[in-house]
């Protein structure tokens, strides 16, 4: 069933408002649809709208002409796939495209493109882990014209509000329960566009709401009658209570009475600040010319980025990027080239590109000794590809800074002998040219590391480097203590029981090139002996890496060092050898430490990664946040194993109701009358004493409209260390839940009041137009 009932006056009240507002598209005509992008009479739509024949280029024998087509929804492709017994047709949304790149720019089209002509070629990268399309069209124009086209409709679909994603999710639903195409719905394809969103009504329910609409009385409903269906049945009572508690008996918010509700919010409450909400988003202009809001204006404001339950001046740059580089949380990456797992995974340098469009700032390159001179990257000892190295660096020149302009570190995990570690040095210098800082750039060894603000669009290896006073530095061996764990090391456990893989002869990579030294300058690896000695004689620019194994353990044992370890140093944490699928550990355990470079498997989805999403969703994604005020003095008493409150964390309260969710995603969709039965979750991951997890009741056979009103309450100790993850499941009494959405984020850029949560899928990407509608308290204990 709907949640809850509109009330009979409250229905008659909206019939009234209905003379101002226009209720929301649900079938909307091709015209219409393009008249809403603003694209009715563009060139390269029309070609988009015709059709053409464009080659897929997946392999070198395997290259096929398809139909591609824009629908009349002017957010959906659809393409033709025919096979030896039949065909079956495909659609993607714009919605799903991160990029479009000409010619040869993939790893596919470089490989496999060269019977078409460069100018003829295209890509559209998708967003998650869906692999890229690569396209050759029959002409240079063709090409342009797609090229064109899409661009045009991304960026009109990252301008869309919510009421315009809303309108073409329905679109969408309505074609493809709409089975014989005649632009009617019968109660028997109501019925069925009921279960494909995810609702199991009541069928006397659904067909007395179907004789309502059904004006024309012939049993079917035609473009308006089913617009008054989707609106009766997309109605939201808990926002109507809002709305009507603050609006009072006229049904109408004034300038004044939305001042108040904002106040409530904790937002920002001037009466200028109502009248340029109400401009913005209110839908009637005739109520606009009024500085009045009506229902539908409110509901759009709750769900637009205003309305978030992410704080949106956090979404920009708004840290200090002025301190020591040492004080910052850095996104990194593990074993970046890998596209699966570590031990028969592809390498790829479109992992790359991938991980520094998330806003990555650290990658790794594993770097073996290759044929013809020129050394690759793959994991070793294992059955992963291999990509060359040059290939990688030119990849790493053309998007290191197209997502964030702050500094870049290259990890070498070296394993190749002095030649081609030289190889190495000149491609870094050659492809990556005033990008690769090779200088400090005071000319002297300095104090302490520089900022992200300094090293602005550098980028800066992590290797070792040789003393400066050796006659013959190329011979200089760099021995280790029997304590130290290295990279190489686990890798090597991680592999014991793959004796029957020859890999490629690894050269003595104790000896290290000048050339390849010479490179090294501010992320400079040494043996870790302990934290005693490595508080007394290690020097800034001197880092070391830890694994989990190896960091959990000094957190353990030594928690308070650790963080004035981290305080000076840049540590870098990578994930066990031993992870044969590429899985990860729960970096929320040393990002309480203060370790910056907190590197995982960016391949993986899961827990690990949507904690990693969220710590670096805030300061503009660029991939570096300010350590806590605590984190950063050199005397911290800080420990994250037994926080002490004087050392000035702030404990607060946290009050989460959990009201309604919309638009859940089916789980099976070749299966109808697969409903999900949702519950939500709310996790605290911070330092151990408030890791915390609490859930509210699962709701039956309804993923469109679920409503709960449960109140879950949390204490935190260290909220400036905290990440708040929403997660709704679909309940199952006989095995293991599945998983429907998430959205996590660090609780000091939470806000509080009525928010929306805009959920994402496994990978990352967005679900929309799937919502959770909390509201949210926090009370400084």
């Amino acid at each position: 069933m709907i949640c809850g009932k509109r009330k009979k006056s409250r229905l008659e009240s909206q019939e009234q408002q209905r003379q101002l507002a226009a209720p929301p598209g649900a079938k909307l005509s091709p015209h219409r649809a393009f008249k809403k992008l603003g694209l009715t009479d563009d060139e390269d739509i029309k070609v988009m709208l015709k059709g053409s024949l464009l080659w897929k280029i997946k392999g070198r024998q395997q290259q096929k002409q398809r139909l591609h087509r824009l629908q009349e929804d002017g957010m959906t492709i659809w393409f033709e796939t025919r096979f030896k017994r039949g065909h079956s047709k495909h659609v993607f949304s714009i919605l799903h495209i991160e990029s479009v790149r000409e010619g040869y720019q993939s790893e596919g089209l470089r490989k496999y493109g060269g019977s078409f002509p460069e100018p003829q070629c295209f890509t559209i990268v998708f967003r998650g882990k869906r692999k890229n399309l690569d396209l050759a069209a029959q002409t240079m124009e063709e090409a342009q014209q797609w090229v064109r086209g899409l661009t045009k409709l991304m960026g009109r679909a990252e301008a869309m509000s919510q009421r315009e994603k809303l309108e073409h999710w329905i679109h969408d639903i309505l074609q493809r329960a709409d089975k014989n195409k005649d632009n009617k719905m019968s109660f028997k394809e109501i019925k069925n566009m009921l279960r494909m969103i995810n609702i199991d009504m009541n069928d006397i329910y659904a067909y007395r709401l179907f004789k309502e609409c059904d004006k024309s009385n012939n049993d079917r409903l035609e473009e308006h009658e089913i617009e008054e269906f989707c609106t009766r049945l997309m109605a939201r009572p808990e926002l109507e209570d809002i709305f009507y508690r603050y609006s009072g008996k006229d049904c109408v918010l004034s300038a004044e009475e939305l001042r108040e509700f904002l106040r409530d919010q904790g937002e920002e409450a001037s009466l200028q600040r109502a009248r340029d909400i109400i401009q913005l988003y209110e839908l009637n202009e005739k109520a606009r010319q009024h500085d009045l809001m009506m229902l539908d204006g409110f509901t759009m404001y709750l769900l637009s980025s205003a309305g978030s339950i992410l704080n949106q001046a956090h979404t920009r740059i708004y840290q200090d990027m002025s301190q020591p580089l040492c004080h910052y949380f850095i996104s990194s990456s593990h074993n970046t080239y890998l596209t699966d797992n570590q031990i028969g995974g592809a390498s790829s340098t479109e992992a790359y590109i991938r991980a520094l469009m998330k806003g990555c700032r650290c990658v790794e390159l594993d770097c073996w000794e290759g044929s013809n001179g020129e050394p690759v990257i793959y994991h070793g000892h294992t059955l992963t590809s291999k990509i060359l190295f040059r290939d990688a660096i030119e990849s790493i020149r053309d998007y290191a800074f197209k997502h964030s302009a702050y500094p870049l570190i290259l990890s070498l995990e070296n394993h190749c002998g002095l030649e081609q570690q030289s190889t190495m040095a000149r491609h870094m210098k050659t492809i990556l040219g005033d990008m690769l800082l090779t200088q400090p750039l005071d000319g002297d060894s300095p104090k302490q590391l520089p900022s992200p603000e300094q090293l602005k669009w550098k980028i800066l290896v992590k290797g070792k480097k040789l003393p400066k006073d050796k006659s013959d530095p190329e011979r200089v061996s760099f021995t280790s203590s029997p304590e130290e764990e290295t990279e190489e090391d686990e890798d090597e456990k991680s592999t014991n029981s793959l004796q029957e893989i020859k890999p490629l002869q690894a050269k003595d990579a104790t000896q290290i090139s000048r050339e390849l030294s010479d490179v090294v300058v501010y992320c400079r690896s040494v043996p870790f002996q302990s934290l005693s000695h490595a508080l007394h004689h290690q020097q800034p620019m001197e880092m070391s890496s830890f694994s989990e194994r190896k960091a959990r353990k000094l957190i353990k044992e030594s928690g308070n060092l650790f963080v004035r370890y981290n305080v000076r140093h840049l540590s870098r944490i990578y994930p066990l050898g031993l992870k044969m699928n590429s899985s990860n550990y729960n970096p929320q355990e040393m990002w309480n430490a203060g370790c910056q470079l907190v590197a995982l498997n960016f391949q993986t989805p899961g827990v690990e990664m949507d904690l990693n999403d969220g710590r670096f969703l805030v300061n503009g994604c660029c991939g570096y946040v300010l350590k806590p005020a605590w984190l950063r003095h050199s005397q911290s008493a800080f420990d994250p194993e037994s926080p002490r409150r004087s050392t000035g964390q702030r404990p607060i309260a946290l009050t989460i109701k959990v009201i309604t969710a919309q638009q859940l995603p089916k789980l099976n969709k070749e299966k109808n009358s697969s409903i999900v039965d949702p519950f939500v979750r709310v996790e605290i991951h911070g330092i151990p004493t408030d890791c915390s997890r609490k859930q509210t009741e699962y709701r039956l056979n309804n993923g469109f409209n679920p409503c709960w009103n449960e109140t879950l309450t949390f204490q935190v100790r260290v909220p400036e260390l905290a990440l708040v993850r929403f997660v709704v499941e679909d309940y199952d009494t006989t095995s293991s839940n599945d998983f429907v959405g998430q959205f996590t984020l660090p609780l000091p850029s939470l806000k509080e009041g009525y928010r929306h949560i805009h959920l994402l899928s496994k990978d990352g990407t967005s679900l929309s137009p799937a919502t959770l509608f909390v509201h949210v308290k926090c009370k400084k204990m």
